[in-house]
C-alpha cells in the first residue's frame, strides 16, 4: 500500500506540477517584462561602451519597448472593461427578469383577489351564478330588462339604421391633391384650433394611411398625439371617435362589446357603433386609441390586427354573435358584420414605467409616427375645413404609387442594405415591410416629400428600430460600420434619421 501511495504521489505531482509552472510561468513573464530595474541594470551595463549611433539606436529602442509595454497594458485594460460590461449587463437583465417573474406573481394573486371579492359582491346582492355581467364599474347591480318581444339586441346599431334610413350623401371635393390636403390642415389646425405641427409631421401622418390600417402615433406627453387625428377629424367634418384604453383591457369585448345572455342584449360599444356608422358613407372615419399600451395592445387588439392583414377587403369580418335574429340591423348577416373599409385606427403611445412596450408584431403592421417636439408658433390664413372621400383618398394612393413608384436604383440599395443587416446583425427586412415602404414612400412623395426622405424614415422606424432588441454591448462596434454603409450607398447627406438613430444606440450603452 505504501508503494501504491507513493506511485499516486509522484504521479499526479508530475500533471500538477506542470500545470503550477504554467501559472508561475505566465505570472512571472508578466512580472518580468515590467521589470524597470533590470531593464535599467542592462542599460547601465552597456551605456559606458556606446558611440554616437549606438546611443541613437538605444534610446529609439528603449522608446519602442515603452510603446510596446503602454499599448500591451491598454490591451489588457480594455479586456478587463469590456468583461465587465458584459458582465454588468447580463446580471441586470437577470435582475430585470427576476423583477418581471415577481410582478407576474403579484398580478396572479390581486387577480385571484380581485375575484374572490367579486363572488363575495355577487353573493350578498342576490345575483345567480353567470349574472356578474350586468354589475356596473362599482360592483353595484343596475337594472337591466330582458329583451322584449320585437326588440333588437342591437340597441344602438338599429338606431344607427334609423338616423341613417335618410342619409343623402355629401358633395366631396374630388380635385384635392394630397399635397394640398396637407397644407390645408396645417393652416386649418392653426388658425381653427389654435394647434401648430411641421408640416412633416403632416406629411408622415397622411401617407402612413396609404400603407396600414394602423398608425402609431408615439413620443413624449404633451406634444399633440391625440390632437393630431383629432383635429384631422373636424378638418374632415367628422368627428373622430376617441376610445380611452384602459389597463383592465384584455380581449375584443373592449372594442365591441359583448352578448349578456341574461337579458339577450348585445352591449354596443361606441366603437362599434361609430363602425357601423361608417359603413353607411363614405366619409374618413379615424378612431383614436387614446394612451393604446396603458394594456397590452396583443391582448384586445388581436383580432383586429390579424383581421385586417386578410389579403382581401371581402375578409374583413368579425363575429359579433353565433346566429342570426330577423330584427338584426342592416349590415349584421348571420351574426357577423364586415369592418368598414373607410375607417383607419390611430394609437397614441407614452414610452414609459407605466405603460406596456409595443411588440414587434405590432410595429411590424403598424407604421410608428415620432412626436418629440412641440409644433413651432406660425401664422396661418383662416382655413375651411374640407369634405373628402376616402375612395378619393384611396385613388390618389394608387395614383402615386404609378407616378412616385420607388426607383429601382433605390431598390436595388435596400436589397444591398437588406444583405448587411442580415450578415452583421442577423435581422431580415420581411416583405410586409418591404410593401408597406412600396406603399409609404410613393405617398410621402405625392404629399410633398422627397423618396430618400420616406425611405429614410421607414428603415429608421421599421428595421433599425428592431436593434433595441438585440444585445447592444455585442453590435456597438458594428454600428459605425453600418452608418458608413447608408453613407456609402445613398450619399454621405441622406439618411440622416437612420444615422441620427444608430448613434443614439451607441451613447446608450
Amino acid at each position: 500500500m505504501d508503494t501504491f501511495v507513493k506511485f499516486v504521489t509522484e504521479f499526479l505531482s508530475t500533471f500538477f506540477g506542470a500545470l503550477w509552472s504554467i501559472f508561475t510561468g505566465i505570472f512571472n513573464g508578466f512580472i518580468g517584462m515590467f521589470n524597470v530595474m533590470k531593464y535599467v541594470e542592462i542599460f547601465k551595463k552597456y551605456c559606458g561602451e556606446f558611440d554616437t549611433l549606438a546611443w541613437i539606436l538605444a534610446i529609439v529602442t528603449v522608446v519602442l519597448l515603452v510603446a510596446a509595454l503602454v499599448g500591451l497594458g491598454f490591451v489588457v485594460y480594455l479586456l478587463i472593461r469590456k468583461y465587465i460590461r458584459v458582465r454588468t449587463s447580463m446580471v441586470s437583465q437577470e435582475e430585470l427578469l427576476n423583477e418581471v417573474g415577481r410582478l407576474n406573481n403579484q398580478v396572479i394573486k390581486l387577480s385571484i383577489e380581485k375575484d374572490k371579492i367579486l363572488a363575495m359582491k355577487v353573493s350578498q346582492i342576490g345575483l345567480q351564478p353567470g349574472d356578474e355581467a350586468i354589475l356596473d364599474i362599482e360592483g353595484e347591480k343596475r337594472e337591466e330588462k330582458p329583451l322584449q318581444e320585437g326588440e333588437s339586441r342591437f340597441f344602438k346599431l338599429t338606431q344607427v339604421d334609423q338616423q341613417m334610413a335618410n342619409y343623402v350623401a355629401p358633395e366631396y371635393d374630388n380635385e384635392i391633391t394630397l399635397s394640398e390636403i396637407c397644407d390645408r390642415f396645417r393652416n386649418f389646425a392653426c388658425s381653427r384650433m389654435g394647434l401648430f405641427y411641421e408640416i412633416r409631421i403632416i406629411r408622415l401622418f397622411v401617407a402612413a394611411l396609404a400603407s396600414t390600417r394602423l398608425v402609431i402615433l408615439q413620443g413624449i406627453s404633451g406634444t399633440g398625439k391625440t390632437s393630431l387625428p383629432y383635429s384631422f377629424g373636424k378638418f374632415l367634418q367628422n368627428d373622430a371617435q376617441i376610445a380611452s384604453v384602459q389597463p383592465s383591457w384584455r380581449d375584443r369585448s373592449e372594442l365591441y362589446g359583448y352578448f349578456n345572455e341574461f337579458t339577450k342584449r348585445f352591449n354596443e360599444t361606441e366603437t362599434l357603433r361609430k363602425m357601423y356608422e361608417a359603413k353607411y358613407t363614405e366619409d374618413v372615419y379615424l378612431t383614436i386609441l387614446d394612451e393604446m399600451n396603458i394594456a397590452r395592445i396583443e391582448y384586445y387588439f388581436a383580432e383586429m390586427l390579424s383581421i385586417l392583414e386578410m389579403p382581401t377587403r371581402d375578409e374583413w369580418v368579425v363575429d359579433l354573435v353565433p346566429s342570426q335574429w330577423p330584427n338584426d340591423p342592416k349590415f349584421i348577416v348571420n351574426g357577423r358584420m364586415k369592418l368598414p373599409e373607410n375607417m383607419w385606427y390611430v394609437g397614441t403611445a407614452n414610452n414609459d414605467d407605466s405603460t406596456f412596450a409595443i411588440s414587434d408584431k405590432v410595429y411590424d403592421r403598424a407604421l410608428p409616427i415620432n412626436i418629440d417636439t412641440k409644433g413651432k408658433y406660425f401664422q396661418a390664413p383662416p382655413t375651411d375645413p374640407l369634405r373628402l372621400s376616402y375612395k378619393h383618398l384611396e385613388s390618389m394612393f394608387e395614383d402615386c404609387k404609378q407616378r412616385y413608384k420607388v426607383s429601382n436604383e433605390n431598390l436595388e440599395k435596400i436589397n444591398k442594405l437588406d444583405d448587411y443587416v442580415i450578415e452583421h446583425f442577423r435581422l431580415a427586412f420581411g416583405n410586409r415591410i418591404v410593401k408597406q415602404l412600396r406603399d409609404f414612400v410613393p405617398a410621402y412623395v405625392g404629399c410633398g416629400g422627397t423618396e430618400i426622405d420616406g425611405i429614410d424614415y421607414v428603415l429608421a422606424n421599421k428595421i433599425l428600430r428592431k436593434f433595441e432588441s438585440l444585445n447592444l454591448a455585442f453590435i456597438r462596434d458594428e454600428i459605425d460600420g453600418l452608418i458608413d454603409y447608408l453613407s456609402e450607398l445613398f450619399g454621405e447627406e441622406n439618411m440622416g434619421e437612420s444615422k441620427a438613430y444608430l448613434q443614439r444606440l451607441q451613447k446608450t450603452f
